[in-house]
């Protein structure tokens, strides 16, 4: 989560929206997101979300449609993620 806010800005720029999904509680993501900073929204899923999509750590880039344009498993690079997004959006 530190990486992604890292890059918040370069994210922003491009309109992209930055979301962290998990299960643990909404007290949870409130110390979460307090102890390292966050400024992106936290969801915390009752499963739904993990039935969609699957789970552990998986990244997403959907589109403002909601098609899945790219996925990754496993911690990303933002610059590929920056650099995917700035291809969606070129098309």
């Amino acid at each position: 989560m530190q990486a992604f806010q890292s890059d918040i800005k370069r994210f922003e720029e491009l309109n992209a929206q930055v979301l962290g999904v998990s299960a643990d509680t909404l007290e949870t993501h409130r110390a979460f997101v307090e102890k390292l900073g966050l400024s992106f929204p936290l969801i915390a899923d009752s499963g739904a979300i993990r039935e969609l999509y699957g789970g552990g750590r998986i990244t997403y880039l959907i589109d403002q449609g909601g098609i899945i344009r790219y996925v990754h498993k496993g911690m990303p690079d933002n610059d590929v993620l920056l650099r995917e997004i700035g291809n969606l959006q070129s098309r």
